[in-house]
C-alpha cells in the first residue's frame, strides 16, 4: 500500500494505546504482519517533555519506518510546538488525537473533546499543518460527542481543507466510550466525502470483520486496537485471508510460547526490571486468555518480583500444554 510517500506491506493499521502500543509492541505488530503502527499519545504539554513517560513514549530507536507518533492536546499553538519536537526527533507521520474517550483527557477538552467545538478544530489542524510543512499530518477521530451530535463528516472536511493527508475514523462517538458494537455507516459517508485516505476502527476482530468493513465502508484500510493485545499474530491472520480468502491455522500454544518469551525480553530491556515486570504482567494476562487455566495462573503471576520468576512461571504454564493443538477457552 502507497500510504503518504510511504510503501507499506499492506493496510493494517496498529491503533495507538495507552499502555499498550509502546516500542516494543509495535516492532512485533510489524514483524507479525501490521503495515503501520502508530505510537502512544503523547501529550503537548511542553512542561512533560523531559518526563521519564513521555521520553518513553517517544523513544523509536531501532523502529522500523514509518515513524508515527500521536500528540494530544486542546491548545493550537502548544500542539504545533509539540508537532515540531517530535520531527527533530524523527517523527515521519504526525497524527493528532480527536478519538480519546478517557475522562482525564476529555476533561482538559482535549481527545474527542474537541469533536465539540468545529472552529478550535479547525484552528488546531491549521496550526499543525503550518508547523511541519513537510510531514505528513493525520487525524484520529469519532464519529461525535453523542449519537445526537454526529459530525463526522464536518470534521472530516475541515481536516481535508486545512491539509491533514489521512483520517482515521472510529465508529463510535465519544460517549460510546468502548460499549456497544461499532457502526460503520460513517464511515462510508465520510469515505465518501472525501479525496484523502480514510482508516476504518472499531471492533475489527478477524479477518471475515476486517474484509466486510472494508468491503461496506469503501475504506483504504482498517485500524487494529484492542483486539490487538496478546495477540499480535491477528495481523498476518488478516492479510493472508485478504490476498487468499483462506485461514491461517491458529497459532498453537507452542508459537504463543515463543512470541511471548521473545516480547518479555523486549519488554525488560525497554523498560528497566521493576517497570518491565509490572508492564509484563498485563501483556501476559492479554497472551494468556481463553486458554485453560489462565485464570488462576494470572493471579500467581501477579505475586511475582523480578523476570527470572515471570519467564520461569511462564515456562512452566506453556510447557504443560499440548505444544502443536490450538487450544482456547473463551472462559478461561
Amino acid at each position: 500500500m502507497d500510504y503518504l510517500g510511504f510503501r507499506l506491506r499492506n493496510n493494517l493499521f496498529l491503533a495507538p494505546m495507552a499502555g499498550g502500543t509502546d516500542r516494543p509492541f509495535r516492532q512485533l505488530a510489524k514483524r507479525l504482519g501490521a503495515g503501520l503502527a502508530v505510537s502512544e499519545m503523547v501529550t503537548a504539554n511542553s512542561l512533560l517533555y523531559g518526563s521519564a513517560k513521555t521520553q518513553r513514549r517517544a523513544n523509536h530507536s531501532g523502529e522500523s519506518p514509518p515513524i508515527v507518533v500521536q500528540i494530544a492536546g486542546a491548545d493550537p499553538a502548544m500542539l504545533a510546538a509539540a508537532a515540531r519536537y517530535n520531527v527533530e526527533r524523527g517523527a515521519q507521520i504526525i497524527d493528532i488525537n480527536m478519538g480519546c474517550p478517557a475522562k482525564k483527557v476529555c476533561n482538559a477538552m482535549a481527545g474527542s473533546a474537541l469533536l465539540k467545538d468545529e472552529k478550535l478544530v479547525a484552528r488546531i489542524l491549521a496550526a499543525v499543518v503550518a508547523a511541519v510543512p513537510e510531514t505528513p499530518v493525520t487525524l484520529k477521530f469519532r464519529t461525535g460527542w453523542d449519537r445526537q451530535h454526529k459530525n463526522a463528516t464536518r470534521i472530516a472536511k475541515i481536516a481535508e481543507d486545512a491539509g491533514v493527508k489521512a483520517l482515521a475514523l472510529h465508529g463510535r462517538t465519544r460517549a460510546d466510550l468502548y460499549q456497544g458494537q461499532a457502526e460503520y455507516d460513517t464511515i462510508a459517508e465520510v469515505k465518501a466525502c472525501v479525496a484523502i485516505p480514510v482508516i476504518a476502527n472499531g471492533d475489527i476482530d478477524s479477518p471475515q470483520k476486517a474484509r466486510d468493513v472494508l468491503a461496506y465502508t469503501g475504506a483504504d484500510g482498517v485500524m487494529i486496537g484492542r483486539a490487538a493485545l496478546g495477540r499480535p499474530w491477528i495481523f498476518r491472520e488478516i492479510e493472508h485471508f485478504l490476498a487468499t480468502k483462506r485461514f491461517l491455522p491458529p497459532p498453537t500454544p507452542a508459537e504463543i510460547h515463543a512470541v511471548l518469551m521473545a516480547h518479555l525480553d523486549e519488554l525488560y530491556a525497554f523498560y528497566g526490571v521493576e517497570t518491565g515486570v509490572k508492564i509484563a504482567r498485563k501483556h501476559i494476562g492479554w497472551y494468556t486468555k481463553g486458554i485453560p487455566g489462565a485464570a488462576r495462573f494470572r493471579e500467581r503471576m501477579n505475586l511475582l518480583a523480578t523476570p527470572e520468576e515471570q519467564r520461569a512461571a511462564c515456562d512452566e504454564f506453556f510447557l504443560a500444554l499440548p505444544g502443536n493443538e490450538p487450544i482456547y477457552d473463551k472462559a478461561a
